[in-house]
Order: C-alpha cells, then sequence, then structure tokens
C-alpha cells in the first residue's frame, strides 16, 4: 500500500511541475540582455535620473531580447524598483505596443516613435526616468521587464496608471524575460 501511494505521489507531483511549467510566463529561453547594464550589477551615471537631487543622464539602457513566443504580437516594457521607500514601489518605465518585430532599443530609444505608448513615469513625466534612490538609503534594484503580448495592441491609453498597466501586462503576458541592476547613492 505504502507502495502505491508514493507512486501516487510521484505522478501528481510530475503531472504539477508540468502543468505549472505549461502556464508559467516565464518562457523557456526568452532572454533580455543589455551591452550597458548587467545582471545584479550596478549601473552607470548615465542612468540616473535627472532632478530629484539627482544629475545624472536620464537616458534608458541598450536592450536586447530574444527568443520570444512564437505567438508575440506586441512587446511591453517596464523598469521598476521594488525597493523604493514608498510602499508600493517605483514605476521608472512603463510602455506597450511596442511592435513584435522590434527586438532591441538602442541607449535613450524614443518608444513613441516606434508607435508605442509611453505612460508617465512616478516622477511625473513620460518615458523613461532614471535611478534616483534616495542619499544613504542602500542599494536599489532595478527590474527592467520585456514582456511579450498576444495582441499587437493594448486596449489602453496614455493615461492608464502604471498600477493598472502591470495588471494588464501580468495578465495577459504569454512570456517575460527579466534583467535586474542596481544603483545606490
Amino acid at each position: 500500500m505504502k507502495k502505491i501511494f508514493k507512486k501516487k505521489q510521484s505522478y501528481i507531483l510530475a503531472a504539477s511541475i508540468i502543468i505549472s511549467a505549461s502556464f508559467s510566463t516565464n518562457s523557456f529561453g526568452f532572454e533580455l540582455t543589455s551591452s550597458d547594464i548587467q545582471e545584479g550589477e550596478k549601473m552607470a551615471k548615465t542612468f540616473e535620473f535627472s532632478g530629484f537631487g539627482c544629475d545624472g543622464g536620464n537616458l534608458s539602457p541598450q536592450l536586447t531580447w530574444s527568443d520570444a513566443p512564437m505567438s508575440t504580437k506586441s512587446f511591453a516594457i517596464t523598469a521598476y524598483d521594488p525597493d523604493a521607500p514608498t510602499g508600493s514601489g517605483w514605476w521608472h518605465w512603463v510602455s506597450f505596443n511596442i511592435p513584435a518585430e522590434v527586438t532591441s532599443l538602442s541607449r535613450g530609444a524614443d518608444l513613441q516613435s516606434l508607435g508605442a505608448t509611453e505612460l508617465t513615469s512616478d516622477y511625473g513625466s513620460i518615458g523613461f526616468g532614471g535611478a534616483c534612490p534616495p542619499e544613504g538609503h542602500g542599494m536599489h534594484r532595478y527590474q527592467f521587464t520585456i514582456w511579450a503580448l498576444p495582441v499587437e495592441k493594448l486596449e489602453l491609453n496614455d493615461k492608464v496608471s502604471s498600477a493598472i498597466a502591470g495588471y494588464t501586462l501580468n495578465s495577459m503576458a504569454i512570456g517575460t524575460a527579466k534583467l535586474t541592476a542596481t544603483y545606490n547613492r
């Protein structure tokens, strides 16, 4: 009886793993890389905000993604600081409706020229807003995420909040790839 029970447990565990993998948004092979920032490494001042007491270049980093799911019809990109002392993190960049044929962005990319929608960052300005953690607050993580989407256009306008955009992306993404860099002052 014990043998049968253990065998059933093994089958249940295997089935759970297979089901979890098939519903995961972290697509096998989907990858986000950059020539400007590296996983777990501190970003250069080039990517620091210009304002709020910071005086960096306020440029978005170069980003490249590969091996997106086959059914991808558009992309979204976000940059988020979960360590901001706000209770809700800090949205540095939210853009969607990036055409499916786009697989890289140059440093300081203008996403609106690609036909993408860029939202107002938590700084109150449209588009990318660089790192600017409070002085002495320690190292902050900056999570750059590319989202593969099954639609050409999200039914959201440029006035929607970053939280609503994040909710929408989480609810419908068919794949994600993330690159987390750090910064402190």
